[in-house]
């Protein structure tokens, strides 16, 4: 992978409509593998209006986060065609804005699924397995990549948001939170896109404002314990292995498998991580490979011939465009605190 850096001081003044286009910071790189952008990053966000991830086409998404304590927005594009370079091969280009773009700019690659390898997967035994449903979404999807953002802090309060609630609740609140508590986008952000607040930001949030967000004393107390532990988890975002910080997080009080999962398929590139618990996952992959509903534990039973790819399999399986009969009951929300 080559990449190109450049780096400038921002100028003007604080206001929105004065920010100049101008990033602080600027990389453009080499990918190894095809990556499609959109498919790649659509995972971080909750929503089409999700405040710190803005999906603006195939080849041009916003994100926002806060590294190393100071706020960042920036936005992935592609750069042109060059040779006989395919649209998933051309050259990726990272810009960023605000105080933390020069130190969040050399993990760009990451998020975009330079950590996450498939090749092994592919040469081995077990691909050869796969339905030819699965292996044919491959085949039309090279660019998908699972992403490592590396923020911790940022994802599991997300995760814990959605325990026990339903995704439109969820969503709601983490909008309303972050309109509250997040600061606004630097540079040229998307209407809306906003910053994650920081642990101290987090630890402010008063119980009142909670309520308002429709979020219950349990996960708002689960939210308070992450957020005591945010150097602990910074330390983590460093950890290579994601099944090493799958249980570590669970190490706090609230954080079960479930949430751990959600959060390390995001900030480690985890392949094997399952959502186990989930009302949903569980009768969706049953669907694709029994025709039928199902338990977690027939879930895991089917993805066992995978272990160590699990995750790669689930997400083929959503690519390959798989849906299960919509009938059934309304949800009841699961708790996912422990589980």
């Amino acid at each position: 992978m080559t990449t190109h850096v450049s780096t400038g001081a921002a100028r003007g003044t604080t206001a929105r409509a004065a920010v100049p286009e101008e990033p602080a910071a600027s990389a453009r790189w080499t990918p190894s593998a095809p990556v499609h952008l959109a498919q790649t990053l659509r995972v971080l966000a909750r929503g089409a209006e999700d405040p710190t991830v803005r999906v603006l086409g195939e080849d041009r998404v916003w994100i926002t986060a806060r590294w190393k304590g100071q706020p960042v927005s920036a936005r992935f594009s592609r750069g042109p065609a060059e040779g006989a370079a395919g649209p998933l091969e051309r050259d990726v280009v990272a810009e960023a804005w605000g105080p933390g773009a020069r130190a969040w700019l050399p993990n760009a690659p990451r998020w975009v699924g330079a950590a996450d390898d498939w090749t092994a997967f592919e040469s081995s035994p077990a691909y050869g397995q796969l339905p030819a449903a699965l292996t044919r979404a491959r085949h039309e999807h090279p660019g998908l990549r699972l992403p490592a953002t590396g923020t911790v802090l940022d994802r599991a309060v997300v995760s814990v948001l959605e325990q026990r609630v339903t995704a439109i609740e969820a969503v709601r609140a983490h909008r309303a939170l972050l309109r509250w508590v997040g600061e606004e986008a630097p540079g040229p952000a998307p209407h809306g896109m906003r910053v994650p607040p920081s642990a101290e930001q987090w630890r402010r949030v008063p119980s009142w404002q909670w309520h308002r967000a429709s979020v219950d004393p349990a996960r708002s107390a689960t939210v308070m314990r992450v957020v005591h532990r945010a150097s602990a988890l910074e330390r983590l975002a460093e950890h290579t292995d994601p099944a090493r910080v799958r249980q570590a997080l669970q190490s706090i009080d609230g954080i079960g498998p479930w949430t751990a999962a959600e959060i390390t398929q995001c900030t480690h590139a985890d392949p094997d991580g399952v959502s186990v618990y989930d009302y949903h996952l569980a009768d969706y992959v049953c669907w694709f490979f029994d025709g039928a509903p199902g338990s977690d534990a027939r879930m895991l039973e089917l993805l066992e011939p995978w272990r160590g790819h699990r995750q790669r399999v689930v997400r083929l399986i959503k690519a390959s465009g798989h849906r299960k009969p919509s009938f059934g009951p309304r949800m009841t929300p699961a708790d996912h605190r422990h589980h």
